[in-house]
């Protein structure tokens, strides 16, 4: 038998067995405690609660008042317990449970749905909540302990601060090009040769987009129009307006009728993607097993494009 308080039973639990019982030695082998620990156990609830709860009888125990005021609210104790342990079984077993979700929009393409799509055919019944935008966006969001976990990159060279990173992947980049562009049927393009060409943007800054390595690699592009979203510039491009940068993370989701080519790593290095988490904290089951499947999806999609 045990004799100390190791078998999970409250306070609580072994005061409404002897309750039930009428006996410490009855609820000693019922609860599989020695008799001494089952009247120690009575005796520190006693002292917590600064009241007698049960007459010493020569044959076994009997409720006093306080003890019989006592039971409804024990009882409310142990349900409620009980209750939290099956909710917490459940977040541990993935039964249930909230997983928050950021991403920013290329890995929107193709990295968080298939992830997702992986996490939900494994754990159903774990509702997701997803959040889109920029990495800087998501980086806050962690931050405040809105978001469970993020995929971010390092996109114009912002710091990746406050929280904890996972890498993903190193994301190489391509040069989107209208189909029938003379330098679509190349292997790989240096941004020398491009240097002709009118590009398609995403900011009026380029130095806060895909452009900065571009531009730090002493290339200055010809920009004669800013386009946001990275599907829109696809169509700009398919009409010959001009030409741009499209992450690999992208493309899976390219039109057809642009190609895209590799621009050689010297001129525009390549990407990293992390999944961020917010630092300093645990994973949770449902953030762990996610974590996997980006991983698993991450590698998959580079092993297409590399």
């Amino acid at each position: 038998m045990t004799d100390t308080h190791t078998s999970g039973h409250s306070l609580y639990d072994v005061f409404l067995r002897v309750a039930a019982d009428g006996s410490f030695t009855a609820a000693a082998q019922a609860l599989g405690y020695t008799q001494s620990a089952v009247s120690r156990q009575v005796q520190t609830l006693e002292a917590e609660l600064g009241s007698v709860l049960f007459d010493r009888l020569p044959r076994g125990v009997q409720l006093t008042e306080a003890g019989r005021v006592l039971v409804p609210h024990a009882e409310a104790v142990r349900d409620r317990l009980a209750a939290a342990r099956t909710e917490l079984t459940a977040l541990r077993t993935l039964d249930s449970g909230l997983l928050r979700v950021g991403a920013f929009s290329t890995a929107d393409a193709a990295l968080l749905p298939r992830s997702l799509a992986a996490f939900r055919r494994l754990h159903p019944r774990v509702t997701i909540a997803r959040t889109e935008g920029p990495s800087v966006k998501h980086l806050g969001l962690l931050a405040a302990g809105e978001l469970d976990i993020a995929v971010v990159s390092t996109t114009a060279g912002r710091a990746l601060d406050g929280c904890a990173l996972r890498h993903l992947l190193d994301e190489p980049m391509f040069v989107a090009l209208p189909r029938d562009h003379r330098m679509a049927g190349r292997r790989r393009l240096r941004l020398a040769e491009l240097a002709d060409e009118e590009w398609v943007a995403g900011s009026t800054r380029p130095e806060d987009t895909l452009m900065r390595p571009v531009l730090e690699a002493g290339f200055r592009p010809r920009t004669i129009l800013v386009v946001r979203d990275w599907i829109a510039k696809q169509g700009f491009v398919a009409a010959g307006l001009g030409v741009t940068l499209l992450p690999a993370l992208a493309a899976d989701s390219v039109r057809a009728d642009i190609v895209l080519v590799p621009v050689h790593q010297d001129d525009v290095p390549h990407r990293a993607v992390y999944a961020a988490t917010p630092h300093g904290r645990a994973d949770s089951p449902a953030v762990a097993a996610f974590l996997t499947e980006l991983r698993t999806t991450a590698r998959q999609l580079m092993e297409r494009v590399v």
